[in-house]
């Protein structure tokens, strides 16, 4: 498949950061506080309403009184809602919220329960609720986890696919196993590859309803899908999409059908954007790739309206002091346009972890983690006019 992506220096000489006129709302969900706060979701509910979704506590997987917190911002208004507890496993640490409406209007939060205070060992859970549109928190219908299986071609997929790959001979001395042919090994173990998947960004839903609702693992240091063909009533999953260090994928769709996966660099460096691609609505993916954009730490996709396609994420390789907005017209062949959503010199902050959705009326509209300091977190509501980007 022919890709054309201009690199990171020549988008900056370019095509000029766009000033920040394109932004057109931008304020904090809550004061900044010094608890810790990380890893949003943001889903627009039918009424006009928002509704968002964070983790919140002392810490994260060490620190057992980590929740899911969250808040609304009633149509019409300015101002969030004062923050509501969304789920909370007694006993351990709830991380990376996940908000989402079904094809049939119902709503899903989907986050990780922490076991052990290790993110391999983190079980997948969810809530459901038909009743949502009111003050306050969602009132919820269903709970449940999500149990994955990956069955006997996992392991296979893995193989084949680190074989795509450019050679690789990383060990950490001479008689120690190679990175490849650790994954590889790992991937044979039925009880590695049944836990430890986790959530962090929004599903694709296909024109049929098919949930595509990206995961990634920290043990596996890869990536796959959890796949419903029920309005999510029950879920399977996808083979694995195969590389060294693709996590936390960010999913669009292209108009031949073509399923594409943005991907966090969780490798070697240097921190590049991985992307992967699916021609079977998600079932299988290509080894993962590095683009020539720059990544350490976020990544986040949303296909808009007029078939332009938005990429928020990190675009350094050493911080989280800077998150951008690219745009495409071309389906990510390209990124034309960009503008600064966040900029400071380095040391001054941290703003990552992005929720990207569009409006009926264009608008984009994102939440991310705001860290200032130690004692000075928050989430970041913005709200963006792509078409002043391009302007």
């Amino acid at each position: 498949m022919k890709k054309i992506i201009l690199s990171f220096a020549a988008l900056c000489f370019i095509f000029p950061l766009s000033a920040q006129v394109s932004i057109t709302k931008s304020s904090l969900i809550f004061p900044l506080q010094e608890k810790h706060v990380h890893g949003s979701s943001l889903v627009a509910l039918p009424n006009g309403d928002f509704l968002a979704a964070w983790f919140y506590g002392s810490g994260e997987r060490s620190a057992d009184d980590v929740k899911i917190m969250g808040a609304r911002l009633k149509k019409g208004e300015n101002k969030w809602s004062h923050p509501f507890v969304l789920a909370d496993t007694e006993g351990l640490p709830d991380c990376n919220p996940v908000l989402f409406l079904n094809k049939k209007g119902k709503l899903f939060l989907v986050w990780i329960a922490v076991q052990a205070n290790r993110w391999e060992y983190s079980i997948l859970k969810y809530k459901t609720s038909v009743n949502y549109l009111k003050a306050g928190a969602p009132v919820w219908n269903w709970q449940d986890n999500i149990l994955l299986k990956p069955g006997d071609e996992f392991a296979k997929e893995t193989a084949v696919k680190f074989k795509e790959l450019p050679p690789l001979h990383h060990g950490w001395a001479e008689y120690a196993p190679e990175y490849d042919d650790m994954i590889i090994d790992a991937a044979k173990d039925l009880r590695k590859r049944s836990i430890g998947w986790m959530t962090r960004i929004k599903p694709w839903i296909t024109n049929s309803g098919k949930i595509l609702l990206p995961l990634y693992s920290d043990g596996f240091n890869m990536s796959m899908m959890a796949i419903s063909e029920d309005n999510g009533d029950s879920w399977r999953a996808s083979l694995p999409i195969v590389g060294r260090g693709p996590i936390q994928p960010a999913l669009a769709q292209k108009k031949d059908g073509t399923l594409v996966a943005y991907m966090r660099d969780s490798g070697d460096s240097p921190n590049k954007v991985h992307t992967s691609f699916s021609k079977d609505e998600g079932e299988s993916w290509s080894a993962s790739t590095k683009t020539d954009i720059p990544n350490t730490a976020s990544v986040e996709l949303c296909v808009l309206s007029n078939g332009d396609w938005a990429f928020l994420g990190n675009d350094i390789d050493d911080g989280r002091y800077i998150l951008s907005l690219y745009i495409s017209d071309d389906e990510g062949e390209s990124w034309k346009w960009k503008t600064r959503i966040e900029d400071h010199p380095k040391g001054e902050g941290s703003y990552s972890y992005p929720s990207l959705i569009q409006t009926k009326d264009g608008k984009l509209h994102m939440t991310y983690s705001f860290h200032k300091g130690n004692k000075e977190k928050s989430i970041k509501y913005v709200v963006v006019d792509p078409k002043k980007i391009k302007n």
